[in-house]
């Protein structure tokens, strides 16, 4: 009886590893790029780019339908009246009821928004006087980077729209619970942008982005604070794991990159280089401005790359990487 049920134990393994094995011949497993063969790709490619109207037309329908990016970008007083159940889309057990408070913060209209992403230093030198330029769609800046004069060659100093993670005011302004001072003078460098904050994305940022939202309204500054919708971000979410991005989280720069393909005409991303080496083979921070990595199993921003070059090479969106001089730039 005993060798029997050994027996059996062992062919059920044995059928099991057939299976999986059975599985990855039919549908291999897929392999990401390393560091280095991306950086040979992109250098291989070049500045070569071409644009593509039925893709850039396709993904905004695409978006469009799926995610509804004008309409649902952030919370509004029109998408999110009161009694409306916002259920948080990083955690799925809770949910917020809007009332008469959470009502009274909300916007009253959406936007138009282009992308920057805060890329790291030494990959894009000289970008911004480019960025300057944009007029229609003004740049978005993510994570409240800094806008001092020693980065200003790089980025520029005009902005629409800077994201911020509750996070952020966590761990910079101790959860604004002692003094407002310090996040109200910091965010006097965005001028008169939008902050968009995921409010209502997990329980604990509820109260540190509304206590944001008060600190900037108290202050009669004129920065708007944006809520994030969840329905967004979850919808967003859902349409490009089916394209191949894994991952618990999409970061701040694919959820705008997203926005944009939904409602501009055309789209640039600069600075979207999550790796470890520059296009010259050498060790870069991840940000221009810190090397502070995100959680190593919460985004996974080399597939979020990936994704965005193969609509580089389509001609769907262009990604600017490397150094930018104003001689060098045609358009």
């Amino acid at each position: 009886m005993l060798v029997r049920c050994c027996r059996v134990k062992l062919s059920v393994w044995a059928a099991l590893c057939v299976l999986v094995l059975g599985w990855f011949y039919v549908f291999p497993a897929y392999r990401l790029p390393s560091d280095k063969e991306i950086v040979e790709e992109v250098l291989g490619l070049g500045e070569a780019w071409k644009k593509n109207q039925t893709g850039i037309d396709l993904y905004r329908n695409l978006l469009t339908e799926c995610c509804n990016p004008r309409w649902m970008f952030a919370v509004t007083k029109e998408n999110a009246p009161i009694g409306k159940v916002l259920w948080y889309d990083g955690e799925y057990y809770y949910s917020h009821t809007v009332n008469n408070e959470t009502y009274s913060v909300f916007v009253q209209v959406n936007q138009h928004f282009h992308v920057v992403h805060s890329f790291p230093p030494g990959l894009q030198r000289g970008y911004g006087w480019k960025i300057k330029e944009f007029s229609f769609c003004p740049p978005v800046l993510c994570n409240l980077p800094p806008l001092t004069k020693e980065y200003l060659e790089d980025v520029g100093n005009k902005t629409h729209l800077v994201t911020a993670n509750p996070s952020i005011i966590e761990k910079r302004f101790q959860g604004l619970l002692w003094s407002r001072k310090a996040f109200v003078d910091y965010l006097k460098a965005y001028g008169s942008s939008f902050i968009y904050m995921p409010a209502f994305s997990m329980k604990p940022g509820t109260d540190p982005s509304l206590r944001a939202y008060y600190a900037v309204t108290d202050s009669h500054s004129n920065l708007t604070m944006l809520f994030a919708n969840p329905d967004f971000l979850r919808n967003v979410g859902k349409f490009w794991k089916a394209r191949g991005v894994h991952a618990k989280r999409l970061s701040t720069g694919l959820f705008l990159v997203s926005l944009a393909l939904g409602m501009c005409d055309e789209v640039t991303v600069y600075g979207f280089w999550p790796f470890s080496i520059g296009l010259d083979g050498q060790p870069i921070s991840h940000h221009y401005y810190d090397n502070i990595l995100p959680g190593k199993w919460f985004h996974a921003m080399p597939e979020e790359f990936v994704q965005l070059w193969h609509l580089h090479k389509s001609g769907t969106l262009r990604v600017k990487v490397g150094s930018c001089q104003p001689q060098n730039e045609g358009s």
